[in-house]
């Protein structure tokens, strides 16, 4: 087939649902779609089924008829959330499509999941990526877990994250932070899910109470509403629903409010590939205290944060201790994270680099 020139920077970027979901891996492809088309490429945005990771029959067969429509050598990028639970689908396109994965994190590491559960995603992920020409993943600690999946580190390639100019906390550190009615302004931004740890942060604060602090947590319920009701439930048992506010899924210029008006992020997860809204509480100069998982050690320097063990609620709360305590920690915290912005690449930046994977694949 004769690859014409309108057809050099085409992508067909394949996501499941709804690609506005309100999480760091949709937020990163909604991002790297509009850099690609800054640089001139023709992005379509092709939604597949919801069901993924878990598809019906149904999700599988349309997936398999979107990618059957496809014309012959097309360059398609899957986002590894539906990429991992379709092994078949994917390999009978490998010869025809040029396919390419989008790993956030393998499947199999999601927390909560039963042995069955996990070894079926290992296995099938495992495959699915033998039917790609190359992976793209967003840190390389998520590379180097792929080892174990059996993709050569030369078919990997490392396309991190950006960030966008913010402006500073209004309420970073130093005196003027908190305030008389609700104390410190504690944040913590991530998906109402059992990796994210909020059960451990309610844990870890609830031997703080007599500390002035107020919590929100910023995330969707609905991604796993078992662990949204559970951690409503426990915020009622521990007596704190008056000071730990679950807002909901917020984005735009209303979280920019949010990190801006806030005092210390909190990022809890046992597990991460990145940590995208570590990287963004440093955008706005907040201290942090976040798990050593995925890149946050790496993106928090000790200048910027405390960083605990993950899954470890005792080592969490004598760091909120320390935070909450510790005015001018705080402050020389919020310092630091101030500093460490200006290392952090912009999205723009990210784009260019995948920018390069992709041309680098899509040739005649």
């Amino acid at each position: 087939m004769t690859r014409g020139a309108a057809q050099t920077h085409r992508l067909r970027l394949l996501l499941p649902g709804d690609p506005r979901t309100a999480t760091g891996g949709y937020l990163y492809d909604r991002h790297m779609a509009e850099g690609l088309r800054a640089l001139a490429w023709q992005v379509d945005v092709i939604c597949l089924d919801a069901s993924f990771p878990a598809p019906t029959v149904e999700a599988l067969e349309q997936a398999d008829r979107t990618l059957a429509l496809l014309e012959d050598d097309a360059l398609v990028l899957i986002d590894g959330l539906a990429l991992g639970a379709m092994p078949e689908v994917a390999q009978r396109h490998a010869q025809r499509l040029r396919l390419i994965a989008l790993v956030h994190h393998p499947l199999a590491l999601e927390t909560g999941l039963n042995a069955a559960r996990m070894q079926w995603l290992e296995h099938a992920e495992r495959a699915a990526l033998k039917a790609v020409r190359r992976v793209v993943v967003t840190s390389p600690e998520t590379a180097a877990t792929l080892g174990h999946y059996a993709v050569r580190p030369a078919d990997i390639q490392v396309v991190e994250p950006g960030t966008d100019a913010a402006p500073l906390a209004r309420h970073r550190g130093g005196a003027d932070s908190g305030n008389a009615a609700t104390g410190l302004s504690l944040l913590c931004v991530a998906t109402l899910s059992r990796r994210k740890g909020h059960d451990l942060l309610f844990a870890a604060l609830s031997g703080l109470r007599d500390r002035n602090w107020h919590l929100t947590c910023v995330g969707s319920p609905d991604l796993d509403p078992a662990t949204a009701a559970q951690l409503q439930t426990q915020r009622q048992e521990l007596g704190l629903a008056a000071r730990i506010t679950l807002s909901g899924s917020i984005s735009g210029a209303a979280l920019q409010r949010v990190y801006r008006d806030s005092d210390v992020f909190i990022l809890p997860s046992r597990y991460e590939g990145y940590g995208m809204a570590v990287a963004e509480a440093l955008t706005h100069g907040l201290p942090v205290i976040a798990t050593r998982t995925g890149a946050i050690a790496r993106l928090v320097p000790d200048t910027a944060g405390l960083i605990v063990p993950p899954d470890d609620a005792q080592a969490l709360r004598a760091a909120l201790e320390q935070m909450l305590d510790d005015r001018e920690l705080r402050g020389r915290l919020g310092d630091g994270a101030w500093r460490t912005r200006t290392g952090l690449r912009s999205w723009a930046q990210a784009a260019r680099e995948l920018s390069a994977v992709l041309q680098d694949l899509d040739t005649p």
